[in-house]
């Protein structure tokens, strides 16, 4: 992600906002705006400067944004983790873009930030979303109740880890 990203981050959650609505939290119609997608990069770069976030864009060969793979919530200490999270355009879907992107992810996470661990979490039903984790070497850890308010609900999640590093 870098500055400038705001107005074509806009135009993929607008072009994806039926598609992503039912795995997102619900979202005002500013948030699908150039300025607030803008204010968002700007958020997000201060935090990755920080070290506690990593975000990357997906993009097509138009330099068109199709999907986005974020590293957040990073914690050194004795932790070295971060929570995964993805989405992915619904042209895209399917394609195993996604799965190639958290594999390039993964080890950046890996050899750059030197992590131990990621996280992730799904929806309980989102097959397709567990397919990309178990496909990157993610181990079902448990079931988290109620974890995240999702499509306006508190909604169960599995979650998952790979540990990167021994």
């Amino acid at each position: 992600m870098q500055p400038g990203d705001g107005e074509m981050l806009a135009a993929a959650y607008e072009r994806n906002r039926q598609h992503l609505a039912p795995w997102d939290p619900e979202r005002d119609d500013r948030f699908f705006t150039p300025e607030w997608q803008e204010s968002h990069v700007a958020a997000s770069l201060v935090e990755s400067d920080a070290g506690r976030s990593a975000r990357f864009v997906l993009i097509r060969d138009d330099h068109a944004i199709v999907g986005l793979v974020n590293l957040n919530n990073i914690v050194r200490g004795a932790f070295w983790s971060a929570d995964l999270g993805y989405w992915i355009d619904r042209e895209h879907a399917g394609r195993g873009s996604m799965t190639r992107a958290v594999a390039a992810v993964r080890e950046h996470a890996a050899s750059v930030l030197q992590l131990h661990r990621l996280q992730a979490a799904t929806l309980l039903h989102n097959a397709a979303s567990q397919r990309v984790l178990a496909a990157n070497g993610f181990e079902r850890i448990g079931i988290a109740p109620k974890y995240l308010r999702i499509a306006g609900e508190w909604q169960d999640h599995v979650l998952f880890q790979r540990i990167l590093a021994a």
